[in-house]
């Protein structure tokens, strides 16, 4: 119970925290989008200046201060505030004589106050009354200057009541306003002490923290201290409640102006009409409202805060419904607002007229819809593979998945048929489809590649050439994604030279140029020279057949699977599947049971003796063996011990040191060894490449190979 009670305590205290910095928003804000006149002199221009230039250094400290900091700086403001409040109240009462008439016109209306005086007195004292309490008890003073403040704030109301002259009554309320300002100053003067200190603790803090950790964790600390996606959130929010409601009373009042005109409805069904709207009035609203939602670069940041937010969520939701417990998988609600703004900056919404602006802003959001399905299949897709390459049959688990990869398929074709159907072809048009097409590709390739796997799945027989297949199939993929790149590069290129050309245009242009162009050629050629390096290492080894198979006896140390069809021999006398040793050779080039260097130029390989996986020989001709022990014993060297197991490859790939399928799944037809014999799911062996890359002076693992594609899997 105590428990619930602080956390809903700390929860209370943040959501105040982020209330109180709101206010700094909007002051920023608004000083930024005022105008004013350049032609009022020198001197005018100076001081405008230096106004605006106070107002935001004034509300940036204020935004970045500590809880405990901010709560106090509100604590005196809000006094200063009751005070400026009970000295204005008394000195508008003593300077109008007919002083309900005045307080019912700014009223707009509504009858607050009785016409009885005596009434009226009494209710200005209890408001005077409760100004002066509020006023001592956030300046916490003492009690007899707590009760001499008070005095003096109710002195003009006595006055009043005892029916001083005017020009007595006047005077009485600016003294009592001027000793309650002289008070205010004091009270304020006294705490400069703690302002001093509060800064040049705040000067220390971020120095130390600079000096420490850097600029970067200095301001990822501040953004997180003073929570400000929250406050850009609360404050886009507020800022269009806002709007909207003036709007939608703007909207009424002329409705109903025009109704007046026209002599009013002949029935009574327009006061149920004043409160409904019609669609294009509706549309209108709406549009006028996003319009405002971003109009300056805080209202920009303000509406990335809010996708952030319905991102994030959405998100999780996905997760949650394909069954994905990957933290990397969580950072929709990041990619999407950073997506959102740089698009902003590089078309300059903000400053756009605002027609325009709203046809720019459909459009970026259409270019953000389709990021964020690529980013969805890129949630989906790993999920997809892990459940076709552990033959998972529950069709409950795999429905959701393949629902949300159709979904992606779907909502690509439906919107580029909407857009081309709408909208004539421009080079905005052209991106937008091509980052359909591109994510329809991918969909296509991830349901391949799960079909494989399914189908190898279903087979008892180990299916040698699924790996290939797998390979040829992403491959072909990821060279599609690469023209479409240097497509998409050329159609940037042509809108920043005849379009709308900006420094941050060229800057993403440069960027998309070497992570999608150049890196992902490089990748590409790099697993293409390794893959068929391997490839070439195994066609190097000899090949087991017929008697000399079955005289075997074992299984292959990797995958733990008879040998029906045929094995590779390394140099070092031990039998593996060609694919899986392939795929073992992808990352290491020693054997997985004695760490020796597999690829071995030696002409007399293929003479050497046949021996299985635990160290006995399996060809018949005995005296072979015994003549290589005597060889052996001749060099000086011991002879093969029979009994001598190889390290077990079960400890090795705890240990980090293994060879995996592609992310999106493992090598089809291994499946579990029945018996007493340890299983290990090789699609869900994890590796550490830097113990391997530090293994006998071998060669540093490739990290592409290890996170390609089609050659290593990530649980």
């Amino acid at each position: 119970m105590a428990s619930t009670q602080a956390r809903i305590g700390q929860q209370a205290l943040a959501l105040l925290d982020v209330a109180l910095r709101v206010p700094c928003i909007f002051i920023i804000d608004a000083i930024f989008n005022s105008y004013y006149d350049p032609g009022s002199g020198w001197a005018g221009v100076m001081g405008k200046v230096l106004v605006r230039v106070m107002g935001v250094l004034i509300s940036t400290v204020v935004l970045l201060l500590s809880q405990k900091a901010l709560f106090k700086f509100y604590t005196l403001f809000f006094a200063v505030l009751l005070g400026m409040a009970a000295a204005l109240i008394n000195y508008y009462a003593t300077s109008h004589l007919d002083f309900y008439g005045a307080y019912y016109k700014a009223a707009l209306g509504f009858r607050l106050l009785p016409r009885n005086g005596t009434t009226l007195w009494l209710g200005m004292a209890a408001v005077q009354l409760i100004f002066g309490i509020g006023y001592v008890f956030l300046l916490n003073l003492q009690s007899v200057f707590a009760a001499l403040v008070v005095l003096d704030i109710m002195i003009p109301l006595w006055g009043m009541m005892i029916e001083l002259p005017p020009d007595v009554r006047h005077l009485v309320a600016v003294f009592s306003g001027l000793v309650l300002v002289l008070n205010t100053a004091v009270c304020l003067a006294m705490r400069l002490k703690w302002f001093y200190y509060s800064c040049r603790y705040v000067y220390l803090l971020v120095r130390h923290m600079y000096r420490i950790y850097g600029l970067q964790l200095l301001l990822e600390d501040t953004w997180k201290r003073i929570r400000f996606p929250d406050v850009l959130r609360v404050f886009w929010l507020t800022r269009v409640t806002a709007q909207a409601l003036i709007l939608v009373y703007v909207v009424r009042a002329v409705r109903k102006e025009s109704g007046d005109a026209t002599g009013g409805a002949t029935d009574g069904s327009s006061d149920a009409q004043g409160y409904l709207f019609s669609w294009d009035v509706f549309w209108d609203l709406t549009s006028n409202l996003i319009i405002s939602g971003c109009d300056s670069t805080l209202t920009v940041l303000g509406m990335s805060a809010v996708i952030s937010s319905v991102a994030h969520y959405l998100g999780l939701s996905i997760l949650a419904f394909i069954g994905s417990t990957e933290e990397e998988d969580k950072r929709l609600g990041f990619v999407a607002p950073v997506l959102f703004f740089i698009l902003a900056l590089q078309t300059g919404l903000s400053s756009l007229d605002p027609e325009e602006r709203l046809v720019r802003l459909s459009r970026n959001m259409c270019l953000l819809l389709t990021a964020i399905l690529h980013f969805i299949h890129g949630m989906t897709d790993p999920v997809l593979m892990s459940l076709s390459a552990s033959h998972v049959s529950s069709f409950r688990r795999h429905f959701p998945v393949l629902l949300v990869s159709v979904a992606l398929f779907a909502l690509p074709v439906a919107l580029s048929y909407a857009l081309w159907h709408h909208y004539a072809l421009n080079t905005w048009l052209f991106a937008v489809t091509a980052f359909c097409v591109e994510l329809c590709l991918k969909v296509v390739v991830s349901l391949t590649v799960y079909g494989l796997f399914m189908a190898d799945g279903f087979s008892n027989i180990l299916w040698e050439k699924l790996d290939d297949y797998v390979y040829y199939v992403r491959s072909t993929g990821n060279i599609i994604e690469f023209l479409f790149g240097v497509i998409m590069f050329g159609n940037g290129a042509y809108t920043m030279m005849f379009e709308s050309g900006s420094k941050i245009r060229a800057c993403m242009m440069c960027l998309h140029a070497y992570f999608n162009i150049y890196l992902q050629a490089k990748n590409g050629w790099k697993t293409f020279i390794n893959r068929r390096t391997a490839v070439k290492k195994i066609n190097s080894l000899p090949e087991v057949r017929g008697d000399q198979l079955r005289d075997i006896e074992d299984v292959c140390a990797i995958c733990y699977q008879d040998f029906v069809t045929s094995a590779r021999l390394t140099p070092c006398h031990h039998y593996f599947h060609a694919l899986c040793l392939r795929k073992w050779l992808y990352i290491q080039d020693t054997c997985p049971m004695c760490h020796q260097r597999v690829y071995v130029e030696d002409e007399g390989r293929d003479r050497a003796a046949f021996s299985n996986n635990n160290g006995g020989y399996a060809a018949p001709q005995a005296a072979a063996a015994a003549a290589a022990a005597a060889a052996a014993a001749a060099a000086g060297q011991p002879a093969p011990d029979e009994n001598q197991h190889g390290p077990p490859v079960a400890e090795l790939l705890a240990n980090g040191a293994a060879a995996g399928a592609h992310a999106a799944g493992g090598p089809a037809g291994l499946e579990e060894l029945p018996g007493d014999n340890d299983s290990i799911e090789f699609d869900s062996i994890d590796y550490d490449e830097d113990e391997w890359g530090t293994q006998n002076g071998n060669t540093p693992i490739e990290e592409d190979y290890i996170n390609d594609d089609t050659d290593s899997t990530e649980d």
